[in-house]
C-alpha cells in the first residue's frame, strides 16, 4: 500500500514538473519564437482552404499556399485601403465643418470668460489689495509654486511624449522583420504540413498526437467562433447606432455608425470615445435635444453590449455564460486591458484540454501508471 502511494506521489511530482517546465519554457522563449507561433496559428487557419484549393485546381501545394497567402494579404490591404479612404473622407468633412464649430466654441468660451471669469478676477483683485504685505507674499509664493509644479508636469509630459516617437520608429524595423519571418514560416509550415505531421508522429507517441490534434481543433474552432462573435457584436452595435442616428436625423449616420461599431471593440471605453465628447459638445452648444438623444442611445449601446457579449461569446465559443463572465472579470482585474483577451483565451485552452481527454488521461496515469 505504501509503495502505491509513493508511486502516485512520484508520478504527480513528475507531471507537476513537466507542467512547470513547459510554462517556464513557453514564457522565456516567447520573445524569440513568437513569429513562429503566429505562423503556426495562421497555418492552422488556412490549412483547410489550402487543401480544398489544392484538390480543386490540382496545382502544386507550394503554389496554392502562395495564392492563399496573397489573397490574405490582398484582403488585408483592401481593408486598410478602405480604412484610409474613410479617414480621408472624414478628415475632408471635418475640415469643412470644423471651423464653424470652432468659432461657435470660441464664442461660448469668450462669453463665459466675460460673464464669469472677469467679474471673479476683479473680486479677487479687490480682496487681494485689502490683505497685509505678508499675506500677499504668501499667496504669491503659493501661486508661483503651483505654476512651477504645473510647468514641470507639462514639461515631463511633453518630454515623455516626444520620447515615444523614437521608440515607435524603432519598433518599425522589428515589426517588418516579424512580418517577414511570420510570412515565410507560414509558407513553409503550410507547404510541408503533412511532412511535419509524419515527422511528429514518428517523434511522439500516437496518443500525444491524437491529443494535440484534438486540442488544435478545439482552439481553431474557438478562434473562429470568437471572430464570428465579435463580428456579430459589432454588427449589432452598428445597427442600433444607425437606427438611433436616423431617428435623431444626424447626417452621415451610416459612416458614423460604422466608426462607432469599430471603436466599440475597445475595452473599457469603447463607443464612449465617440459618444461622450459628442454629448458634451451638443450640450455646450445648446443642442440639448440631440445631447439627450445621444445619451439615451449611448446607454442602450452599453446595456446591449454588456448583456449580449457573454451570451454571444459563450454560444460562439462553446463556453458556459457564467464561466465566460468570470473569465472576463478575473482577466480584467488581473491583467487589465490585456486580461479581457487572456481570460477567455485561458478558458478556451482549458476547455480544449478537457474535451481532448488530457486531464482524464493524466488523472488515470497518476493513479494507475502507464497502461500497457
Amino acid at each position: 500500500m505504501n509503495h502505491t502511494y509513493v508511486a502516485i506521489f512520484l508520478r504527480s511530482l513528475m507531471m507537476l514538473s513537466i507542467v512547470v517546465f513547459a510554462v517556464v519554457f513557453l514564457y522565456q522563449s516567447f520573445p524569440f519564437l513568437y513569429p513562429f507561433w503566429i505562423a503556426l496559428a495562421v497555418s492552422c487557419l488556412i490549412h483547410p482552404a489550402v487543401c480544398k484549393l489544392e484538390v480543386l485546381t490540382g496545382l502544386p501545394r507550394g503554389f496554392v499556399v502562395i495564392i492563399v497567402l496573397l489573397l490574405f494579404l490582398v484582403a488585408a490591404a483592401g481593408l486598410l485601403t478602405l480604412l484610409v479612404a474613410e479617414i480621408i473622407s472624414g478628415s475632408a468633412y471635418l475640415a469643412k465643418v470644423l471651423p464653424g464649430h470652432l468659432d461657435q466654441i470660441m464664442t461660448i468660451v469668450e462669453q463665459f470668460f466675460t460673464d464669469q471669469i472677469l467679474p471673479l478676477y476683479h473680486d479677487l483683485t479687490a480682496q487681494f489689495n485689502t490683505l497685509h504685505a505678508g499675506q500677499k507674499e504668501s499667496i504669491l509664493g503659493q501661486i508661483q509654486a503651483l505654476g512651477d509644479e504645473g510647468a514641470a508636469k507639462i514639461g515631463t509630459f511633453l518630454s515623455k511624449t516626444l520620447e515615444l516617437i523614437p521608440v515607435f520608429l524603432g519598433l518599425l524595423p522589428d515589426a517588418a522583420a516579424t512580418l517577414l519571418f511570420s510570412a515565410l514560416a507560414t509558407f513553409f509550415i503550410t507547404k510541408d504540413w503533412f511532412t511535419l505531421k509524419k515527422y511528429g508522429t514518428r517523434l511522439f507517441p500516437a496518443k500525444w498526437m491524437l491529443h494535440t490534434h484534438a486540442i488544435l481543433s478545439e482552439i481553431k474552432k474557438a478562434i473562429t467562433g470568437f471572430m464570428k462573435a465579435q463580428l456579430l457584436l459589432v454588427a449589432m452595435t452598428i445597427g442600433i447606432v444607425f437606427i438611433g442616428l436616423i431617428i435623431l436625423k444626424v447626417k452621415h449616420a451610416l459612416v458614423i455608425s460604422l466608426c462607432i461599431g469599430l471603436v466599440d471593440l475597445l475595452p473599457y471605453i469603447g463607443s464612449g470615445t465617440v459618444f461622450l465628447p459628442w454629448i458634451i459638445y451638443s450640450a455646450v452648444t445648446g443642442h440639448l435635444s440631440l445631447a439627450i438623444g445621444l445619451g439615451i442611445l449611448y446607454i442602450v449601446v452599453l446595456i446591449q453590449r454588456q448583456i449580449s457579449e457573454p451570451k454571444v461569446l459563450s454560444k460562439s465559443i462553446g463556453l458556459n455564460p457564467l464561466a465566460t463572465l468570470v473569465a472576463l472579470f478575473v482577466g480584467l482585474k488581473w491583467l487589465g486591458f490585456l486580461g479581457l483577451v487572456v481570460g477567455p483565451a485561458a478558458l478556451v485552452i482549458w476547455q480544449a484540454f478537457r474535451n481532448a481527454g488530457v486531464f482524464r488521461d493524466i488523472h488515470q496515469y497518476i493513479l494507475h501508471g502507464a497502461q500497457k
